[in-house]
């Protein structure tokens, strides 16, 4: 059966001018750009995330999968204390931590740039409307 097999290739490959290996080029090709692209950069993330997620401490800000914000009251082999309300202590994974909260100076500073930026296209938006209205009535 093997013979039959490499008598099939050989003929195709001797009829096609070498397509065979072409053709498996052309796939290991593919498998070394998804691992470029895919596959190394999250394997990268979750390196990261691991170490974060070692680095934390006592008495740090953490936001977990769900969305629950807390401060962590003691850290356990896997899994964390996390006080979320004054005497309210939760038990949470680490795995289910994925982010530390923004700073409030960082969230204000986005939040006083979109509030800019809305005001300026709030006059853009009345100057516009002048214009219009100015030729209107002319």
């Amino acid at each position: 059966m093997t013979q039959l097999l490499f008598i099939l290739l050989d003929q195709q490959t001797q009829e096609e001018g070498g397509s065979a290996w072409s053709g498996m080029i052309m796939i290991l090709a593919m498998i070394v750009i998804f691992y470029f692209f895919m596959i190394r950069p999250q394997s990268k993330k979750q390196k990261a995330l691991k170490k974060e997620r070692e680095a934390l401490k006592k008495g740090d800000k953490i936001v977990t999968a769900g969305g629950i914000h807390g401060r962590i009251k003691s850290v356990k082999e896997h899994q964390f204390m996390m006080e979320i309300a004054p005497g309210v202590v939760i038990e949470i994974d680490k795995a289910s931590v994925f982010a530390e909260p923004v700073a409030q100076g960082q969230g204000a500073a986005k939040d006083s740039k979109q509030a800019d930026n809305a005001k300026d296209s709030k006059e853009d938006a009345g100057a516009v409307l002048e214009e219009a209205g100015g030729k209107a009535a002319e």
